[in-house]
């Protein structure tokens, strides 16, 4: 009598249970197809990406490691290393890490191969390793640009409006330990970091795993884009603690732009140094203000002088750009219009204005010589063109040594040695010989014999340094 309650009973529990496991089970098809929708999102990401990314493999000399896993800099021997770079122009134009390039002898770039759904197509027709030239680089960013002899590359091109905002989602391509097209995925953990006080430049700050190797890479964002360059980490192993940095693409394309055209990126100088301000400077030196910019050096004879300015000031303004912290300032040389400056300072409790009429570094080393003869000018084994340093040189360019070769452009020779010769560089010495003439130095290089090492004592943004090669 009671056994049809009890099944009624039964039933009625069961349809709630089955009716939930239903809404789970749709639940459950719903999140996969989202993650479905993810994964081929990521995979068409990484195709559309990673074409445009290549490994820079670099040979040169450095100091020789030693035992304690120090630098001994008195034994030099030829090093390999490995880094990124993303290809900006079909044309074979890349970008890269100055750091990746610095003193390198040769540099190669290697396309990365070609990926056909699962398998990898390996085409012997096509070239991938291509001979790459310096066109420049500009430390202060870390950036420089190469170029290969390629026609038709797939490109990311560099937007100066690809801004980021933190929380976004960015990715990371590149060779990390040698291994080409890796990428990683991560978060904007910060889109404008300062590193320290004194630091001149704004990274974006990234969660997304950088290692060595990374370097020069492109960071992207959901659609592709190419927000920043990967250029460093800091790291107590060695290895990604999530606290990547890349150079904002706004500011590599203004440097790109400026390397590609002319070898070096436009600045003016008003002849001082500057730090940030910090609570016990501000007291020790009773500033107005325990923050922003102080200038802690002016140079005597240069223009801030001439203008009035004092070290102890500080900066408010630059041509109406408020001066809040180095960064600031550096923005302010660098997108300078004109030569006259006007600069609002603080000093004590009282507001200055000053007219301060800049100077251009590296000037337009087009305006030096006549291209028109080429051949004048031409040193084809270094794969150069040179002009001798005279009067009207000493007036544009600020030279330690009155004497000398100045660079004026690099040429696109595959039978040139690369030397590592910017444009701006001015050559003192061949093997300790003085060199005072384009005809000199070409004479020099051709008493060189096959495999014979060659020095060149160059002057480069007012230093000395030396760069050495092989004759090929």
């Amino acid at each position: 009598m009671h056994k049809p309650v009890h099944l009624l009973a039964a039933a009625a529990f069961l349809l709630p249970a089955a009716a939930g496991a239903e809404a789970t089970r749709a639940a459950a098809r719903e999140g996969s197809g989202l993650l479905r929708q993810l994964n081929g999102a990521l995979s068409q990401l990484a195709d559309r990406v990673s074409p445009a990314v290549v490994q820079v493999l670099v040979s040169g000399y450095g100091p020789a490691p030693a035992e304690d896993g120090h630098t001994a800099a008195a034994f030099i021997v030829r090093q390999h290393a490995v880094g990124s770079g993303v290809i900006v122009d079909p044309d074979g134009y890349i970008v890269t890490n100055a750091h990746v390039v610095q003193g390198a002898q040769r540099i190669a770039v290697v396309l990365p191969a070609a990926v056909d759904g699962t398998s990898v197509r390996q085409d012997s027709t096509r070239k991938r390793i291509y001979q790459a030239y310096l066109l420049g680089m500009h430390p202060e960013s870390d950036m420089a640009v190469l170029k290969i002899d390629a026609k038709g590359l797939p490109a990311l091109p560099l937007r100066d409006t690809a801004l980021v905002k933190q929380g976004e989602l960015v990715f990371a391509v590149g060779s990390p330990q040698g291994l080409a097209s890796t990428m990683t995925m991560g978060v904007v953990s910060s889109a404008a970091r300062q590193i320290g006080l004194d630091a001149p430049m704004l990274f974006i700050q990234t969660d997304a795993p950088i290692n060595p190797g990374n370097s020069g890479g492109p960071l992207v964002n959901a659609e592709g884009e190419v927000v920043g360059i990967n250029t460093f980490i800091l790291s107590g192993s060695g290895g990604s603690d999530g606290l990547g940095f890349a150079v904002p693409a706004p500011v590599a394309r203004f440097v790109y732009d400026g390397l590609r055209k002319h070898g070096y990126v436009h600045r003016v100088e008003i002849g001082i140094s500057a730090q940030g301000i910090t609570p016990e400077l501000a007291s020790g030196l009773e500033l107005a203000r325990d923050w922003g910019v102080v200038v802690s050096d002016v140079a005597p004879d240069g223009p801030a002088e001439k203008a009035g300015m004092r070290d102890g000031d500080v900066l408010e303004a630059v041509d109406g750009r408020r001066i809040d912290a180095l960064p600031d300032l550096t923005a302010a040389l660098y997108l300078a219009k004109t030569s006259l400056l006007q600069i609002r300072v603080l000093r004590g409790g009282e507001t200055r204005n000053l007219s301060v009429r800049a100077v251009e570094l590296n000037q337009s080393l087009d305006e030096m010589a006549d291209f028109s003869n080429p051949d004048q000018h031409l040193v084809r084994q270094l794969g150069i063109l040179a002009l001798d340093v005279d009067d009207k040189v000493r007036q544009m360019v600020h030279l330690r040594r009155p004497r000398g070769v100045v660079v004026l452009a690099r040429t696109l020779d595959g039978s040139s040695v690369n030397s590592g010769l910017l444009p701006g560089d001015t050559i003192h010495t061949l093997n300790r010989i003085p060199i005072e003439s384009v005809d000199a130095l070409r004479r020099g290089i051709d008493g060189r014999k096959r495999g014979e090492p060659v020095v060149l004592q160059v002057e480069r943004e007012g230093r000395f340094r030396y760069l050495s090669f092989d004759m090929e």
